[in-house]
């Protein structure tokens, strides 16, 4: 059994002496890892340095909550970037986190609404059913309806900025903005953690969005109540259903995960070919699967509006007539800011090679009628390229953080959307919408 939070530190000298704690702990690791190399193999010695310093890591964040724990979810999606005993604990940020305790909760419903939450429902089942990054959901009851609660942690909204600058080397790392001019990205990850704890802002866009998406076959939307929302907390209908990954992890059924796999691949391309925006935080716990094979979306805190100054450069990016044209190709870099007017002939030169090959590789599925991510192959080269920019000295030298801001949630959707088609074992999925 989960134990509950009855604390969660909520001033900046608080969170910071808590990750102060936990670096003196990881360096304490080290000193074991270095003690362990003499009596066994280096394998055998940094897998346990690597299983001890995720389990730190992840209990001090886990405390925390809010953005330093978000940081945790984006990392478990980006399996290129950390050993595997950090992906198996860092996914428990998706939806497995200790939950704030019974009195934590009335606290947070006294405050906004006034009243404790058994005065507010019929009835309020105390123990959290789920519990994520940013809050945490408990079951309830009124009007015969059956309600899922959304309750946000205290002093998450407040703590974004403060807790995003004690972790800014870790997000620097996991969206590589080595380089000048890195502070515009960012505040873009700064702004859209901002906006998730905005649950006001969270209502209207599901709303807006379960309105918009309704006719996409086999995609369901709970329906929300806002009599019963507020900033800090959001009621809706309780869907019944596994997490994606609990799904796919059991799942035998070919027929079932290619059905599951278009609607989530017509969901993405109907919110981003359609709507011109997007859920840009598709990881499992955002996903049920119904008893009746249904995919449930639950979660549209993260919502990435795309301007057509992006829009169309970047999906032009993946024509033929544009690939294989070079001053085609080079003016959609420039469109994009790959490129930049200060650029010389060396520097023009090396990134149109290298952006070439990463959207030759990220694009592969966008140039096919049908795609089977269960391709392994075509993962491996992902991976293998994201390991060669990260390790090309080249490319820092040269000020290789570049490209428009909004490279960072497109570019972090699809590779999303990839690795839940992968994890469904989806073939035969129908590419063009």
């Amino acid at each position: 059994m989960i134990k509950t939070l009855d604390h969660i530190p909520v001033s900046k000298v608080a969170r910071a002496t808590k990750l102060i704690t936990t670096g003196a702990r990881i360096g304490f690791n080290y000193l074991n890892y270095y003690k362990d190399k003499i009596t066994h193999s280096e394998s055998e010695a940094r897998f346990k340095l690597n299983e001890n310093n995720a389990s730190d890591i992840y209990d001090s964040l886990a405390s925390l909550k809010g953005s330093a724990l978000k940081v945790l979810q984006m990392l478990s999606m980006n399996k290129s970037i950390l050993p595997p005993q950090y992906i198996e604990k860092f996914s428990l940020s998706q939806f497995s986190v200790p939950p704030l305790s019974a009195p934590l909760v009335n606290k947070t419903f006294q405050k906004y609404f006034g009243k404790p939450p058994d005065e507010l429902f019929d009835k309020f089942q105390e123990e959290a059913v789920n519990a994520a990054t940013i809050g945490q959901v408990h079951k309830a009851w009124k009007d015969g309806k059956t309600l899922a609660v959304k309750i946000q942690y205290p002093g998450v909204a407040e703590s974004i900025s403060s807790d995003l600058k004690l972790v800014k080397p870790i997000a620097i790392r996991m969206f590589n903005l080595q380089g000048s001019d890195s502070e515009k990205y960012f505040r873009e990850v700064e702004n859209k953690l901002l906006e998730e704890t905005d649950y006001i802002l969270e209502l209207n866009q599901s709303m807006e969005m379960a309105k918009a998406c309704a006719a996409i076959p086999h995609l369901k939307f709970p329906q929300y109540y806002p009599q019963w929302s507020n900033e800090r907390i959001i009621t809706m209908d309780f869907m019944e259903g596994q997490h994606l990954s609990e799904f796919a992890a059991v799942n035998k059924d070919e027929k079932l995960a290619n059905k599951i796999g278009q609607a989530l691949w017509d969901f993405y391309m109907f919110q981003i070919h359609k709507l011109r925006k997007m859920q840009a935080d598709p990881h499992p716990g955002n996903f049920l699967i119904s008893k009746e094979g249904e995919l449930i979306a639950i979660d549209f805190g993260c919502i990435k509006s795309l301007p057509k100054s992006f829009y169309k450069p970047y999906f032009d990016l993946h024509k033929p007539e544009i690939l294989n044209n070079p001053e085609a190709f080079r003016k959609k870099m420039e469109e994009l800011e790959l490129i930049r007017p200060k650029d010389d002939k060396k520097q023009i030169q090396f990134f149109t090679e290298l952006f070439h090959e990463m959207i030759l590789v990220f694009m592969t599925p966008l140039r096919y009628e049908k795609f089977d991510f269960t391709d392994v192959s075509f993962f491996e080269r992902v991976y293998n390229l994201a390991e060669k920019f990260q390790v090309d000295t080249r490319a820092k030298r040269m000020n290789g953080n570049r490209g428009s801001k909004h490279f960072i949630y497109m570019n972090r959707t699809f590779f999303g959307l990839y690795s839940l088609l992968h994890d469904l074992n989806a073939k035969n999925i129908r590419i063009p919408y």
